[in-house]
């Protein structure tokens, strides 16, 4: 297979700071066309990227022999423009969270099975090295059994993250669906389930107590249970106005992990017998300055491309992420535990 033509669909911040700078850094990759409803966005991405300027997508993806799509839009939008890139043919690289509903995520799992096309949504925590070195350790029962963790991830809000800033998508209801728990909790269920399993009952409160004139939440906490009875809580938030936090502990029977909980080392192994390890490994990637290292999702989809695997983080994978923030919703909603469907876990 010779090299990859790429397409990216939606020109604002995640394209700029991931998609577009990851894929113009593999070798096995042409990006050929850009797309955004801004024309002056996709020109200025065009011209730097030297590349066709588009504000159709449905004419970018109209082009002869473009192999895969990102699609780096507003949440509303994931699912149909997905399934169109899919059906001309196309794999897909899907940003999070993948849907606003899971008949939505089916619906592309379908359409990507029916193409016989990969499907990827684009969840960076499982690239990251001490949450696969913290995998390792625990599938090998450095840990012992697991009793609980607690996981977060908040920012002050994509106020400065997003292109648009306050008048940013993430903002409207209608675009985005979902606050703080769909752009940074589907992260973190997305890891819990990598790292523990699948995640079989969840209860919520999702509120909006800090962004003014918008319904969207900004602030969650939600209590999960896995199928092992692991139990922990999972918070995001868009209210950590003096800096962002990622971290997860995870408490077991012969140590905690404590995962990007430490300035300097990634993860720290505390023994139950008193013994400390610390692993200095390649940092977590932030929205901040200087925390633009590799997220190796890019990486990652391109070589299932060339080498037929499939993804680490499928269309299954990425609808039963989004399967546990949708039950928090519901929760917060009915003031009641969810449980989530023993099959499609």
């Amino acid at each position: 297979m010779g090299t990859l033509k790429i397409g990216v669909i939606g020109c604002g911040s995640i394209a700029r700071r991931r998609h577009l700078l990851e894929y113009e850094a593999n070798s096995k990759v042409e990006i050929i066309a850009v797309c955004d409803i801004v024309s002056e966005r996709a020109d200025e991405m065009a011209t730097k990227y030297n590349a066709k300027a588009f504000v159709d997508y449905k004419e970018l993806l109209a082009i002869e022999d473009l192999d895969a799509i990102s699609v780096c839009l507003p949440n509303y939008l994931h699912a149909t423009v997905s399934i169109d890139a899919l059906n001309a043919g196309c794999h897909v690289l899907c940003e999070k969270p993948m849907a606003i509903s899971k008949e939505e995520a089916e619906s592309m799992i379908k359409v990507a099975e029916k193409n016989d096309k990969k499907l990827m949504i684009a969840h960076n925590q499982r690239f990251v090295s001490s949450h696969q070195k913290a995998k390792q350790l625990i599938d090998n029962g450095e840990l012992g059994k697991i009793y609980s963790f607690r996981t977060t991830f908040g920012h002050p809000g994509p106020e400065k993250w997003s292109i648009d800033g306050k008048e940013s998508w993430f903002f409207d209801k209608e675009k985005a669906f979902i606050g703080a728990l769909g752009d940074l909790g589907v992260h973190k269920s997305d890891l819990m389930r990598y790292l523990l399993g699948e995640i079989t009952e969840v209860s919520a409160f999702v509120e909006t107590n800090a962004k003014e004139n918008t319904t969207i939440d900004d602030n969650a906490v939600c209590i999960v249970k896995t199928a092992n009875g692991v139990i922990g809580t999972l918070t995001a938030s868009w209210t950590y106005v003096a800096g962002g936090d990622n971290s997860t502990v995870i408490y077991g029977e012969k140590a905690t992990l404590r995962l990007e909980n430490d300035p300097v080392y990634s993860l720290i192994v505390q023994y139950v017998n008193g013994e400390t390890v610390n692993y200095e490994l390649d940092k977590i990637q932030t929205n901040e300055e200087g925390g633009q290292t590799n997220t190796h999702v890019i990486d990652h989809f391109v070589d299932s491309i060339i080498h037929n695997t499939e993804p680490l983080i499928n269309g299954e994978e990425g609808k039963k992420s989004l399967e546990v923030i949708l039950a928090a919703l519901d929760s917060s909603a009915t003031k009641k535990i969810i449980q989530l469907n023993a099959e499609s876990n």
